[in-house]
């Protein structure tokens, strides 16, 4: 499953866009109910040292969703009907962190003091697609291609 990181490398030219759409602001996680239905909750993913993580309260849906299937879809906010300043969509796989280095990293990483309580996901991906408005059109771009 690939890191942040390895998104980075393998797509320089998509990713700092991702990363501004996507580090400390807030942005939908779609993940999949016990019925199989969708659940859509909002986050604020950290990235950070080659890695993208979020913190949730022990007792969140979205963790049991993650815990059961770890598949997920997340989207960021964006501005106004217009598609504001683009869109990002990140597709993959969640992993629970239980490594205290690894949280460590994730505290030092985000935009905010997580409560000692949360729980912690690593998001793996394994596909981002951006989205791009302008007076020229639409420019989509995915990875990988």
């Amino acid at each position: 499953m690939p890191t942040w990181q390895e998104f980075e490398l393998a797509a320089p030219g998509v990713a700092p866009f991702a990363l501004g759409r996507l580090a400390g602001r807030v942005a939908y996680l779609a993940t999949i109910r016990p019925d199989g239905g969708p659940r859509v909750h909002p986050v604020t993913p950290i990235i950070g040292a080659g890695h993208m993580f979020i913190f949730m309260e022990p007792s969140s849906p979205k963790g049991r969703d993650l815990g059961r299937d770890d598949r997920y879809a997340l989207h960021c906010s964006v501005e106004d009907n217009s598609g504001g300043a683009g869109e990002v969509v990140v597709q993959g796989r969640a992993a629970l962190v239980t490594d205290a280095a690894q949280r460590a990293l994730a505290v030092s990483s985000a935009s905010y003091q997580p409560a000692e309580r949360y729980i912690l996901f690593e998001l793996f991906l394994d596909q981002v697609t951006t989205t791009v408005y302008s007076q020229d059109g639409v420019k989509r771009e995915r990875w990988p291609s």
